[in-house]
């Protein structure tokens, strides 16, 4: 007995031991990647306090002292001015961002909790064509719909950057996979019960259930719209800079040969990613859940 007591033993440390050594090899590993993502965002920052001539001269880890310098430059510069407006960019892209993903949450919401909650004949193979488009890259179509947006005469609106948020497929797969494991359809049938409508149920029921996943949808999709430069550049055709997102500027001052002041150069792109930090710091909690949430199974 004393010897099967032994043999359990040493089992049990040497499974405690591969477990900490696993534990090891998992965070350095994580540590890495950390390091891999950050340090872009890094660099960036500390080339925004560098002067041109520093950043010719090669890469630092450590911060300048030229971040005013630059900043008074890119606002003092006409050349400057006359691409990057910062306050104008930002509001171009904060209405843009802020409608089009109000759209894409609550109207996914809908189509999902659709799906999930009501039986007819082309249920399978609606939810079926969703995921079909979600495979289909953007830039396939981008050529019809720039010719579509012409011929209705919405190019050089906003109007092609925020309505056909309203379909995204992705987030309904999404949000459809959560509410399968998380909203239980006795819950619809008790409000019916009570004389709720079908609307007001979703509403008053769903939407609140749904928060969790909602709130991820609505980080990813503030960021995608944010960061968006591909369709704007191509709806927005008459060169006014007051109808510019935040992106497009940046890829003004990035693409003209004009600008050959990199301290001012990074200083622009600095400034276009100060929302998406602002988002990430304060909202993070909800990006590490939607981990959780998007390995829902079917």
């Amino acid at each position: 007995m004393s010897d099967m007591k032994s043999v359990y033993g040493q089992g049990k440390d040497n499974y405690i031991l591969k477990m900490k050594i696993k534990s090891i090899i998992l965070f350095i590993w994580f540590v890495i990647l950390t390091i891999i993502c950050l340090l872009p965002i890094y660099i960036l920052v500390i080339n925004a306090t560098r002067s041109s001539n520093e950043i010719a001269n090669g890469f630092s880890i450590f911060p300048s002292s030229h971040l005013a310098d630059n900043f008074k430059e890119m606002t003092s510069n006409e050349n400057y001015k006359s691409i990057f407006r910062p306050l104008i960019g930002y509001r171009n892209s904060a209405i843009i961002t802020c409608s089009a993903t109000l759209l894409t949450v609550f109207f996914s919401a809908l189509t999902s909790y659709g799906i999930h909650v009501y039986d007819f004949k082309l249920k399978e193979i609606s939810y079926t064509f969703i995921l079909l488009i979600m495979m289909v890259p953007t830039q396939v179509t981008a050529a019809g719909f720039v010719n579509f947006m012409i011929k209705m005469n919405l190019h050089n609106t906003w109007i092609p950057l925020i309505l056909p948020a309203v379909a995204a497929p992705a987030v309904i797969f999404f949000m459809r996979s959560y509410l399968k494991s998380s909203f239980p359809l006795d819950i619809v049938e008790a409000a019916r019960i009570d004389g709720s409508g079908e609307f007001r149920t979703f509403l008053t029921i769903a939407i609140p259930m749904m928060k969790p996943a909602i709130a991820v949808q609505a980080i990813f999709a503030f960021v995608a719209n944010w960061n968006n430069f591909f369709t704007p550049s191509m709806i927005i055709l008459n060169g006014d800079k007051k109808l510019y997102t935040l992106p497009m500027m940046v890829n003004g001052v990035q693409a003209s040969d004009k600008f050959t002041d990199y301290g001012v150069i990074y200083t622009c792109i600095a400034l276009s990613i100060i929302p998406m930090v602002i988002a990430y710091v304060l909202l993070s909690k909800w990006i590490v859940g939607g981990v959780a949430l998007g390995g829902v199974k079917e």
